[in-house]
């Protein structure tokens, strides 16, 4: 490459980064704590209008008696009517800040320094809906006539109960049949520098709420008793030694995890009626959310045959496993990366659930990629300013492969 290229190269990069620094620092002003929206998808929805974009808000939940929108705010943004319909899908709510005094600068004060941006919702996931934008309107100026549909799905409730977002919005367009080829979540997905790791899959998450109920009863006299806590222990001894699967190429084995047990009058010499646990399967595609809960209350059932005390469990599911294999999204995906940072990627279905386990069952192909997740949820959260720019050319390149073939 000669020198002038460099230069224009550095010019180009240059740019980019300063337009998603500035975007992400208008969204970063809002403070958009989970499940307020706080004016960011209406920043979002002039610029998209601007680029040729049909934008539509979406709304669902309670309403408040005057008719005010106190509903969850979600944006369904297109441009274009043919497939592929490429679509960004991203969340303008954030988790709260906790005490403030314990950041170094205010959670809602964008703040530049050492390389850094600083504020809550920096790596998860503002600055990704701000190079999503920015991809988006450059690529359109370039070609105004592109192939295809480009789509935004933005939500202000990932980061809660996620009942009235991307959930209800990808109802909808199933209703009237707007289908979704394929999707880019902006989640923060890079472990140690930029485009290091996508995620094209994500795990199942099955939780439980175990209940056994026994008879109180003074500890000096046991047999007038039943005690719920003895009951359950042979039963989740066998339940944490469990083998549910053994995992394949994209997944590892299916996990349990307890993560909470309670019981007892807080008297040392009281035996307790109930005990509570908490527990929760991340399972793989190696096993279905029947078969979980087959299993588990076999185990169950074989120990408490013969007790005195009842076993009850609530199930809730968070979201079944989902798989992109390798195909075109996910090779678009790695050339654009390559591209711009040099970086082999990998491939990774890691970490927690995300919306894209309500887009995937549509039939899209759906991946993860965004800046890194070094500091997300925490104290100090932050990106580094020089992968504010690549990354919104790596989603622009993205959108030069899927729609210019």
């Amino acid at each position: 490459m000669s020198e002038t290229d460099n230069q224009t190269t550095a010019r180009q990069q240059a740019t980019y980064q300063q337009q998603t620094l500035d975007l992400s620092i208008a969204l970063l002003e809002r403070p958009s704590v989970t499940p307020d929206d706080d004016g960011c998808q209406d920043i979002l929805s002039k610029r998209l209008e601007q680029a040729g974009f049909a934008c539509e808000f979406m709304y669902f939940g309670d309403k408040q008696a005057k008719g005010e929108h106190t509903e969850v705010k979600n944006l369904w943004a297109r441009r274009g009517k043919g497939n592929p319909v490429i679509c960004f899908a991203g969340h303008t709510d954030v988790v709260p800040t906790g005490d403030v005094n314990n950041w170094t600068y205010p959670p809602f004060t964008p703040t530049i320094a050492d390389g850094y941006l600083w504020a809550r919702g920096a790596a998860d996931m503002k600055t990704g809906i701000a190079a999503f934008t920015i991809a988006a309107e450059r690529f359109v100026s370039n070609y105004p006539k592109h192939n295809g549909s480009i789509a935004f799905l933005i939500t202000a409730d990932e980061e809660g109960p996620s009942i009235n977002g991307t959930v209800k919005v990808i109802k909808a367009l199933e209703a009237r049949q707007e289908k979704i080829t394929y999707c880019l979540v902006g989640e923060p997905s890079s472990t140690d520098t930029l485009g290091d790791v996508i995620k094209n899959g994500r795990r199942g998450s099955l939780g439980a709420v175990l209940t056994v109920s026994g008879k109180q009863g003074h500890v000096a006299y046991p047999h007038l008793a039943s005690n719920p806590i003895h009951a359950a222990m042979s039963a989740l001894a066998e339940l944490t030694d469990a083998t549910w699967d053994t995992g394949n190429d994209y997944f590892p084995a299916t996990s349990l995890q307890i993560s909470n047990i309670n019981s007892g009058t807080g008297a040392t010499n009281v035996i307790p009626e109930t005990l509570e646990v908490i527990f929760n399967f991340r399972f793989s595609t190696e096993t279905t959310e029947d078969e979980l809960k087959e299993k588990t209350h076999a185990i169950f059932d074989r120990h408490f045959e013969n007790s005195t005390a009842k076993y009850d469990i609530h199930w809730k599911l968070s979201g079944q496993p989902f798989l992109t294999a390798k195909g075109k999204l996910v090779s678009a995906c790695q050339r654009a990366i390559k591209s711009v940072t040099g970086t082999e990627t990998t491939l990774s279905t890691s970490g927690g659930t995300s919306d894209g386990r309500f887009i995937a069952p549509t039939g899209a192909q759906v991946v993860e990629l965004g800046v890194r997740n070094a500091t997300i949820h925490q104290v100090d959260e932050k990106v580094e300013i020089d992968d504010l720019g690549r990354l919104a050319q790596i989603y622009e390149k993205i959108l030069e492969g899927l729609l210019l073939d």
